[in-house]
């Protein structure tokens, strides 16, 4: 039988679990309830004063066509980090799985990039790509390609999603190989006794004993991809060339640090507060639903 703990009055739980509502309070409800305010006036820089304008910054920024255009900015940038950062995870975790030698080194080895922050990073990978002494960017250059990430959005959207999937990756990494340490032995050498191939092997056996850590890594790489890289970005690009690599992140701090509308800016952050959890919401309603646990 499971045993429960239980209270004799009330005051003891409320202590236990009072740090975490203060904490969520003080930095989550209260900034989320500020930005829901602000976002139905327009206030001017300095603060001094504001004007009620209703849903008016709403109506404004789904007329607008550069915020339009983020959204898809943003789909297509957090598509590309979630998948090229889970599926070379994902290979190299089988790798360290089969690997017998070195194997303590060689996850060691991937782990340490997850220890480099997002800015840091994108300092990385603007230093290697950089058009003008970048070691990556001269290489190309004497293969005959003219790589310029400042002019082309193409290279520049490239180059954000890499330098914002490398730390991922080790992340990723430690959950694939923790997943495929508990697969049980017996039943992929029940598999291979029947004549079933390695690769035959990972898509029918291990793969869908995977699906719990591949979801819970899907919706953090989501969430991670529309927050967490707005360091990589700002030290990159800064949203450029011709707001490419503006993410609806990013356009909140470029529309209210520095142009200063705020009023534009809180209400962008509702939108994507919404829009995240309308894409959780969703994540777990359709996709879970093919997780086996």
């Amino acid at each position: 039988m499971e045993k429960r703990v239980t209270f004799k009055g009330w005051l003891l739980p409320f202590l236990l679990i009072a740090p975490q509502i203060i904490i969520s309070g003080v930095f989550f409800f209260y900034p989320a309830g500020q930005a829901i305010w602000q976002s139905l006036f327009i206030p001017d820089p300095f603060g001094l004063s504001m004007r009620y304008v209703g849903l008016g910054n709403f109506e404004y920024l789904l007329s607008d066509p550069y915020y339009r255009q983020s959204f898809v900015t943003t789909a297509l940038f957090s598509t590309l980090v979630t998948l090229v950062s889970m599926v070379p995870a994902l290979f190299l975790a089988v790798l360290a799985d089969r690997l017998l030698r070195g194997a303590g080194a060689y996850r060691t080895l991937l782990i340490w990039p997850y220890a480099v922050a997002p800015a840091v990073a994108g300092v990385l990978w603007l230093f290697m790509f950089n058009t003008r002494v970048g070691v990556i960017s001269w290489y190309l250059g004497k293969l005959g390609y003219d790589w310029n990430h400042v002019l082309n959005g193409g290279e520049a959207m490239g180059l954000v999603v890499v330098a914002s999937s490398w730390g991922r990756i080790s992340y990723n990494f430690l959950f694939f190989f923790a997943a495929l340490q508990a697969v049980p032995r017996s039943v992929i050498e029940a598999a291979a006794i029947d004549g079933a191939r390695f690769w035959r092997r990972f898509f029918t056996i291990v793969l869908p004993l995977l699906s719990p850590t591949t979801f819970f890594l899907l919706v953090v790489n989501i969430v991670y991809a529309f927050f967490e890289t707005f360091g990589v970005i700002h030290t990159i690009t800064s949203g450029g060339p011709q707001q490419s690599t503006t993410i609806l992140v990013y356009k909140v701090f470029s529309d209210g640090f520095v142009g200063q509308d705020l009023g534009s800016s809180a209400a962008q952050s509702v939108i994507l507060l919404v829009v995240v959890g309308l894409l959780t919401v969703v994540q777990f309603k359709v996709i879970e639903k093919r997780v086996h646990y």
